[in-house]
């Protein structure tokens, strides 16, 4: 089983153009897994599945989106890559608190199904002086709606979790886990395209932009990180995944800083 190559040339540029996400070639079989259960939901069981799927959407708005969002659902876990939340909790957000007596703002973008948002929060939640409202963001309603909900399977919970954040954040609701609402409080979802304006509640003391950049192509890379660069407040942080960096065609104005295991980057610019 494999989609044709004009099913995937349709669906790449279809999600190039909604989201600028490149499906290079080698992404045929991401089509097919992600689209399949679509296919199957309509009653497609056959051999080429996706295929007859795709060929009855065209004109479908409402299935559009449904193909874009299952394909520009990122990979998610809590505490990805552990470090960048231990960096956040013991150098960026006491530097801050140094310098903004407010609430401090942070915007988790691309959040997905919301394990990023809700992780920064346990991270900083008990901190002395912990004031800080985090605004956290995707392209997909879809993946919105679940983080919102904040509902999660045991094989979701299992995915990077401590356990003492389980047992301190979390109640079990039938076979799953709901999160506790004081973490829930802390975080608003909002739908928004990278390709648009940036959110509003601005500037930020903090933005995660962790494993995004590495879908773009490079002018799409640059006109993200000029965005950002204009809602972060001086001094503010920018954390990256391990294989991005600013400096490839971004605005200058981001200093590197020296932590371990960490792509963490301060706003120097005007």
């Amino acid at each position: 089983m494999s989609v044709s190559t004009q099913t995937f040339a349709f669906v790449s540029d279809l999600v190039r153009q909604r989201s600028a996400i490149q499906l290079g070639p080698g992404k045929e079989y991401l089509v097919e897994s992600r689209l399949l259960p679509l296919a199957r939901a309509k009653g497609m069981n056959g051999p080429n599945a996706v295929d007859e799927y795709v060929s009855i959407v065209h004109n479908d708005q409402a299935a559009l989106s449904a193909v874009v969002e299952a394909l520009t659902t990122n990979e998610t876990s809590w505490m990805r890559d552990v470090s960048p939340f231990q960096i956040l909790r013991e150098h960026v957000y006491p530097d801050r608190r140094e310098k903004n007596r407010g609430d401090l703002r942070i915007w988790s973008a691309a959040c997905s199904t919301g394990q990023e948002p809700y992780s920064i929060a346990m991270t900083l939640l008990d901190l002395p002086d912990s004031r800080f409202s985090i605004i956290a963001t995707d392209l997909s309603k879809q993946v919105l709606e679940k983080a919102i909900r904040g509902e999660y399977t045991q094989f979701e919970m299992n995915r990077g979790l401590p356990a003492p954040m389980l047992v301190r954040y979390f109640r079990r609701s039938g076979t799953g886990w709901v999160i506790d609402q004081r973490i829930r409080e802390k975080v608003t979802f909002r739908q928004h395209n990278l390709l648009g304006p940036v959110p509003c509640c601005g500037p930020f003391d903090v933005v995660f932009l962790r494993n995004v950049l590495i879908y773009f192509d490079q002018a799409t890379k640059r006109a993200i990180l000029e965005r950002v660069s204009h809602v972060v407040a001086p001094g503010g942080y920018l954390f990256l995944g391990a294989a991005e960096t600013p400096y490839d065609g971004g605005p200058n104005g981001w200093q590197r800083i020296d932590v371990v295991k960490g792509s963490v980057y301060r706003w120097q610019g005007a």
